[in-house]
């Protein structure tokens, strides 16, 4: 033992003599001139997202508790974060984001009084570490409960998420957050990125259930970001490997092309997954269809969000959902970063056509706004 001790020692004190020589080194180099250094100031910034809208549903009615037909209509806030960001150095960052959700909880219990009350929630609370020192810059790790690959990168082009989700996390196929551990690399010359990581797999909004992870990854080829007028056109495919538990599969495999220039925004999407709840049991198929198109006038802030889902839950029988969501909206003009404000007048229907789904038409209206700061 002594011997061992001895030998650690002599490594540390030789590593630390080479360590301060290297320092030494470096602080006797003049930098080149225009040598910018990067920005090592601690650093927390405090931010915000909230999503609240009016909605007036036409079609299914309602009874209320004296037994009268109603349309529902109310107003409701679908999301309240608190963005908490920032850095110990350019190596490190972090993010810590509480959410907003209505609980529901039995009626009876130690906390049967809060049910229905807005409580918070962690969505986001992550540590990042950078690879801009040794590869493109937007490379990095993170580590803790953050977005997963596929839906935060089509939500930031789609940008009509407080009028509702995408596809797949609208029909529960993917969780927009989860723990665990991921790595990102951006191409040179604005080619294309890569998103993979490894999670529990069951969303920010449970815990781990079993001893089974998900392994997810998510690659986008920009084809020519050389040429201006189709520079904005990505090609997009993603995979997740999952398992319910051992031998019970759970697969999502999503192609998307996406479209961006400062006239319109275009996505269309193709989602296919396998869901095997028990060991050896029956998988079921399901796929679905999503395309959508955000044109504008950019020197006015107006936009127009045109919308159409088609769902098909299971590929042995003759059921589909059909989703179309149209409407106007005007972005408000914002002079930094970050910022974002919108109204959205919004009119959404959906279907449910064949056996086993057949039931009435779903329809609303409504008036949604983003503020984001």
């Amino acid at each position: 033992m002594k011997h061992r001790f001895g030998y650690f020692s002599g490594a540390c004190a030789a590593a630390l003599l080479i360590l301060g020589a290297s320092a030494a080194a470096r602080a006797q180099v003049t930098q080149a001139t225009g040598y910018t250094p990067p920005d090592d100031t601690p650093s927390v910034n405090v931010g915000g997202t909230i999503f609240a809208d009016y909605t007036y549903i036409q079609e299914p009615t309602q009874t209320d508790t004296a037994g009268n037909q109603i349309h529902y209509n109310g107003f409701n806030l679908t999301r309240a974060y608190i963005n908490v960001t920032g850095q110990i150095n350019h190596l490190i960052q972090f993010r810590i984001t509480p959410d907003v959700v209505r609980l529901a909880v039995p009626a009876s219990g130690p906390i049967a009084g809060l049910t229905g009350t807005l409580v918070y929630r962690l969505k986001y609370g992550y540590g990042q570490l950078n690879f801009s020192d040794f590869t493109t810059k937007g490379s990095w790790l993170r580590l803790g409960l953050q977005q997963t690959p596929y839906i935060d990168f089509e939500e930031s082009i789609y940008r009509y998420r407080f009028a509702g989700p995408v596809l797949i996390d609208k029909e529960g196929f993917l969780t927009s957050s989860d723990l665990g551990a991921s790595v990102h690399w951006n191409a040179p010359e604005n080619f294309g990125d890569i998103h993979a990581g490894v999670y529990n797999g069951e969303g920010y909004t449970a815990p781990q259930l079993n001893n089974q992870l998900s392994f997810q990854v998510r690659g986008t080829l920009r084809p020519l970001p050389m040429i201006p007028i189709i520079k904005g056109l990505r090609l997009t495919g993603f995979y997740d490997h999952d398992e319910y538990l051992k031998d019970a599969k759970k697969e999502r495999v999503i192609g998307l092309l996406t479209f961006e220039n400062p006239y319109i925004n275009f996505g269309a999407q193709y989602e296919k997954s396998k869901d095997q709840i028990t060991s050896g049991g029956t998988i079921v198929q399901e796929n679905g269809y999503s395309i959508w198109a955000t044109p504008r006038l950019p020197d006015c802030g107006l936009e127009a969000l045109i919308r159409w889902d088609r769902v098909t839950p299971d590929d042995t029988k003759n059921a589909r959902k059909q989703r179309l969501i149209v409407g106007p909206a005007y972005w408000f003009p914002v002079t930094k970063a970050g910022i974002a404000t919108a109204v959205m007048l919004k009119f959404e229907q959906l279907r449910y056509m064949g056996s086993p789904l057949q039931k009435p038409t779903e329809e609303s209206y409504g008036v949604f706004t983003l503020l984001n700061f």
